[in-house]
């Protein structure tokens, strides 16, 4: 019974990082104006009838702020590669030197930064409700236990606990977000 207590709020505490983990992921393909690997990290290419991730089949590279280079492991993928980078709709236009592919990173405008803060908040507020969606549920495990015999200044010293797991991961949460929203608005 005290353990499978504890594993609430073990699962809920895992279940926390995972959202906090993903918030983190989705905020890396935001595009501050600076050229990043990680923007190109969604993209697929076909590669002998199979989709591959772009990083499988070439090297990603930023040589400087404004330019990244794809530097694919066969010249036969150099095509296959502009194609998937098209079709991903970036707004990005890939350049093909032969041996390489070169990507400019436009500078952002000052409407499409706010854009991009406001789709950064959106995802921390996904992040949020995912938080006390793991919260919740935690805390329904929690009061089923005690009702079923679970000693009650226990659960009430998990449910605490439950409770400062949440509000620590929603600092961090605002934390990322704002460090993000700096990042897209530091010209």
């Amino acid at each position: 019974m005290q353990e499978d207590a504890e594993q609430y709020v073990s699962e809920a505490k895992g279940s926390m990082q995972k959202s906090l983990d993903h918030l983190k992921q989705e905020l890396s393909k935001i595009r501050a104006g600076k050229a990043s690997p990680d923007m190109l990290s969604g993209i697929s290419v076909p590669y002998y009838g199979n989709q591959t991730p772009l990083n499988q089949v070439a090297n990603v590279t930023s040589s400087d702020s404004r330019t990244l280079v794809i530097q694919p492991w066969e010249k036969s993928m150099i095509a296959p590669i502009e194609k998937a980078i098209f079709e991903a709709n970036l707004g990005l236009t890939p350049q093909n030197d032969g041996d390489l592919v070169r990507i400019n990173i436009p500078a952002l405008t000052e409407e499409r930064r706010k854009q991009l803060v406001k789709q950064a908040k959106n995802f921390g507020e996904e992040t949020k409700v995912s938080l006390r969606s793991a919260r919740r549920d935690a805390m329904e495990h929690l009061k089923k236990a005690i009702k079923e015999g679970y000693p009650e200044d226990a659960g009430k010293r998990l449910e605490d606990e439950v409770e400062q797991l949440t509000k620590s991961y929603t600092n961090k949460v605002d934390e990322t977000v704002e460090a993000k929203e700096n990042d897209i608005m530091t010209l």
